[in-house]
């Protein structure tokens, strides 16, 4: 399966692809899957501008470490921008940029396939623990 990487070439001056460990764009694939990435692009993208704490009360269970992380790597990757404010106290708003607009439809396809699935996700989940667990008392039993 071929799949493009134009703007980057190898040696050979062959387009890598994604699936290959050398493609870049395996970075930015690995930025946007983050489960904290998807739910701050989905965060920011429903306001012009969020304060860190509103992100951080909106997006459950991410602590202070792990937002801070996420939005430096989303501000270094151009997807988000850091506005500080010289007000006392200090006043730091995150905004989405238009590339990082340009995320919100297809991390929105993704919210909405997880959401219609996840019953069905679910049940398979179950099942093969159901299995696995039957399957180890198999092997106990004959032991």
């Amino acid at each position: 399966m071929e799949t493009d990487c134009p703007t980057f070439a190898d040696a050979d001056g062959e387009a890598p692809s994604p699936y290959s460990q050398g493609c870049p764009t395996r970075a930015i694939l690995d930025r946007i899957a983050d489960k904290w990435t998807t739910l701050v692009i989905g965060t920011l993208g429903c306001r012009a501008a969020v304060r860190f704490t509103e992100l951080r009360r909106q997006i459950d269970g991410i602590s202070q470490k792990m937002l801070t992380q996420t939005l430096r790597d989303l501000e270094r990757d151009g997807l988000v921008t850091r506005t500080s404010y010289p007000v006392i106290p200090p006043r730091v708003e995150y905004a989405l940029t238009p590339l990082g607009h340009t995320l919100r439809e297809p991390l929105h396809a993704l919210e909405v396939w997880a959401r219609e699935h996840m019953d069905e996700v679910r049940h398979a989940q179950q099942r093969f623990d159901t299995g696995r667990a039957d399957a180890a008392a198999e092997r106990e039993g004959a032991a």
